[in-house]
């Protein structure tokens, strides 16, 4: 397939490729033993590159749509050599991606149409949320663009004190308040403290607590609602933050959050060092929500835009 021989920008895919490696590793190890002593796809490939996919956290759905699409291929090539089992899945993990993913991002843009452009981030504690947001308030300013962060997770002391700690580091204003306030009256004050600064892009860090639902929900409801007070069509994007490291766990609390709103794009964290990175592929599959981004490791430039041909090269490299 032509999209594979893009030329992509050589420092960040060395990145990249460090840090799918234990993936890689990992998933091709697997595989080259379900195929050990078979020279076509049979059905004993397809069942054993089923349990490798399973294995690998690409999760079930995702799975079984893609052993079926290679299924497809088998009956209607005939013969289908296992050396080609590759090329074939690659092939079909791209396809899958592509029905989420438009593919060919590579910088952190905003619309230049939306401003301000008011970004919503909501996750877990623990997943690389707050460090997510300083990473992209970091990587938005060296695009030229002003940020104003809000401290919206107000039932952490910490949270609060870590988004100002990336605040500082990277020098744009933050919104905070005490802990225990209300965070529709921090997203309101961030939204209009950046409409008073002109600012190009406003990120709201809010509280990741999974444990009561319906509270959660009525909180991000609350949240928008005031927002809107300010920027009518606010938040423009509500970005889900997942630890790739936890694997089906990443699948669980995706499915938690986009219960309690929703969620129009994903980042997911921590790729590096760990063997779980298929969880991408069954995630933007099973959601139909894109990825945006990936951490790659802990660097300030190791959050990635995620670009699924980057990815799946990087993969199958």
């Amino acid at each position: 397939m032509s999209f594979f021989k893009k030329i992509f920008s050589k420092e960040k895919k060395e990145t990249l490729d460090k840090g799918l490696e234990k993936t890689k590793s990992s998933f091709f190890s697997k595989l080259s033993k379900a195929v050990a002593g078979k020279s076509k796809v049979d059905d004993d490939v397809l069942d054993n590159l089923e349990e490798v996919l399973v294995s690998s956290d690409v999760g079930v759905g995702t799975t079984l749509k893609i052993i079926e699409r290679i299924e497809e291929r088998v009956s209607r090539d005939k013969y289908l050599g296992t050396e080609e089992l590759n090329q074939i899945l690659r092939e079909e993990i791209a396809g899958l991606l592509s029905e989420t993913n438009s593919g060919d991002d590579s910088d952190f843009t905003v619309p230049k149409n939306t401003k301000p452009y008011v970004l919503m981030v909501v996750g877990v504690n623990g997943v690389g949320k707050t460090t997510t947001i300083g990473k992209l308030a970091s990587q938005f300013k060296k695009k030229g663009l002003k940020v104003v962060l809000g401290a919206a997770d107000t039932f952490r002391a910490a949270a609060i004190d870590q988004l100002q700690v990336w605040a500082d580091r990277t020098d744009v204003p933050i919104v905070r308040q005490e802990m225990g306030s209300d965070p529709a009256s921090v997203a309101f004050d961030t939204v209009k403290s950046g409409m008073n600064q002109d600012a190009d892009v406003i990120i709201i860090d809010t509280a990741g607590r999974l444990h009561n639902k319906v509270n959660l929900m009525n909180e991000l409801s609350k949240i928008k609602r005031v927002m809107q007070k300010v920027v009518p069509d606010a938040p423009h994007d509500v970005l889900l933050v997942l630890d790739g490291s936890t694997g089906q766990n990443a699948f669980e609390q995706a499915k938690q959050f986009t219960k309690a709103t929703e969620v129009t794009s994903l980042a997911v964290t921590k790729l590096d060092g760990t063997a779980k990175g298929g969880v991408v592929i069954g995630i933007s599959d099973q959601f139909q929500i894109p990825v945006k981004y990936i951490g790659v490791g802990e660097g300030i430039d190791d959050l990635q835009v995620f670009n699924k041909f980057e990815f799946i090269d990087s993969f199958f490299k």
